[in-house]
């Protein structure tokens, strides 16, 4: 099974400009998409292949953040939100059940220039966040994917010296990823890639994605059951439409 996730920072103008494309050939099983920045009718405007099941979950404000998901086999269960409506109206998680695993797909809070969302992130959403997989995994064992919006390590991204304090890498931020790693969640793109280079998002300012300034803020966790059926663990950065390219797993 081959799951692919990716910011789309809106499915309209990205669905023409690569995410058909990925669609129709990348042979993914399931995408899971974030920032779709659209309404369900005007995702169902695109014509996306009857071969998916999809699911729309978009926030209240138009325009804005909202997550889809893609799907070939057909999930037992869809929960849009994770309860709190606090955290709801936006539309940032969306939790389907297969089988034998859930799958979340989240689009986490982005702090902000001036950081003023980071108390928010930081103090509410991480933990509440954390404890919803959690309270998943005791039923099954759970899937992550997502822009999580923090480089966990230095090593994720091109200049951490230069980013102490920015939003994405502020120590809350990251002891806030720090806390689903000790939880046990796998990181699955490290378990097969230990070096640095390799991100997921570039500013569309200074040419960074075509001098590779990025920053690894895009993830598949998993619960370590799932670990024996890992098979590979992938970044797509050739992969154009958004400033953020596709990351992928491939689940035996």
């Amino acid at each position: 099974m081959k799951l692919i996730s990716w910011n789309v920072n809106g499915i309209r103008a990205c669905y023409p400009r690569g995410l058909a494309n990925l669609i129709s050939s990348s042979g993914a099983d399931i995408l899971c998409l974030q920032e779709i920045k659209a309404a369900p009718h005007q995702c169902e405007d695109l014509k996306i292949s009857q071969n998916f099941s999809r699911f729309w979950y978009s926030a209240e404000r138009k325009g804005y953040a909202g997550t889809g998901l893609l799907s070939r086999p057909d999930p037992l269960d869809i929960h849009y939100g994770t309860g709190q409506p606090a955290h709801d109206q936006e539309g940032r998680v969306l939790t389907a059940e297969y089988p034998d695993f859930y799958l979340v797909n989240v689009y986490t809070p982005n702090s902000k220039r001036a950081l003023e969302r980071l108390d928010y992130r930081s103090q509410n959403w991480d933990p509440h966040f954390l404890r919803y997989l959690k309270q998943l995994e005791q039923t099954k064992p759970v899937v992550c994917c997502g822009d999580f919006n923090v480089a966990h390590k230095e090593i994720d991204l091109a200049r951490p010296k230069n980013n102490r304090r920015n939003a994405g890498f502020t120590d809350e931020e990251r002891q806030g990823f720090d806390a689903y790693i000790q939880s046990g969640f796998i990181d699955t793109f490290r378990v097969f890639e230990k070096e640095g280079g390799h991100y997921t998002w570039w500013s569309y300012m200074n040419q960074s994605r075509p001098r590779n300034i990025g920053w690894r803020i895009d993830y598949f966790l998993i619960s370590p059951a799932l670990k024996p059926r890992l098979k590979e663990a992938f970044i797509l950065p050739h992969i154009q439409g958004s400033d953020h390219c596709p990351v992928g797993i491939t689940l035996e």
